[in-house]
């Protein structure tokens, strides 16, 4: 069974969503008001994903975010938010969270979500992907370091593959829809991550955004 941690200030909003994800099959081991007690909980208990709120008081999302990525942590994070604020979403995004959904989000929805995470898939949802595509053009800052655009040099396969990244697919989902070894779809991406100077899939799918490719 999936484990998660839920991360919300609101006491009935981690209640609404433990018994949600309960319904689905998903076991929530912990909840956490802020980002300290999340830090804590994922040392605790090691999930398969953490469900977490952005704006939260005291030590919000973005700052565990920031501070898993500097631990090295392998727990993907997933942001369930309002999304009232493009630029927070995409600073989320870079500093290390694996997908974002928005707080409207159905269960069935949410539940393929936090499974696409802990299967080692991302989810950029097309939905919100304009208002990211703003928020990449207009601030000073971009996925990856700024400098001549790499996708040019990405094979059409490789393309493919980063599409497919784009939409959420797990490596065996990808090598499902291609028809190729789970294997190779692996080595495809190390290269993409390679060409791209990108850390983690979904800071490719931000670079590929922000470059045009996956609009």
């Amino acid at each position: 069974m999936t484990r998660v941690i839920v991360v919300d200030d609101q006491a009935l909003v981690r209640e609404g969503i433990r018994t949600l994800l309960q319904l689905a099959g998903i076991d929530v081991v912990a909840e956490a008001e802020d980002g300290r007690a999340a830090l804590a909980a994922v040392e605790a208990h090691r999930p398969d994903v953490v469900l977490m709120d952005l704006r939260m008081p005291r030590y919000d999302g973005l700052w565990a975010l920031e501070q898993l990525r500097a631990a090295e942590s392998t727990v993907p994070a997933l942001v369930l938010t309002t999304f009232d604020d493009d630029q927070l979403v995409l600073e989320a995004l870079q500093a290390g969270a694996r997908g974002y959904l928005l707080k409207d989000v159905t269960v069935e929805r949410l539940a393929r979500a936090v499974h696409t995470l802990a299967g080692g898939g991302t989810l950029i949802s097309p939905s919100i992907t304009d208002g990211l595509l703003r928020a990449i053009r207009s601030g000073p800052g971009a996925p990856g370091e700024r400098g001549e655009p790499v996708i040019a040099a990405l094979t059409d396969r490789e393309l493919d593959v980063l599409r497919l990244v784009a939409e959420g697919c797990t490596n065996r989902e990808i090598a499902e829809v291609l028809h190729l070894a789970e294997g190779t779809v692996k080595n495809h991406l190390s290269v993409i991550l390679q060409k791209m100077g990108a850390r983690d899939r979904t800071n490719a799918v931000l670079r590929a955004l922000r470059e045009g490719v996956l609009e």
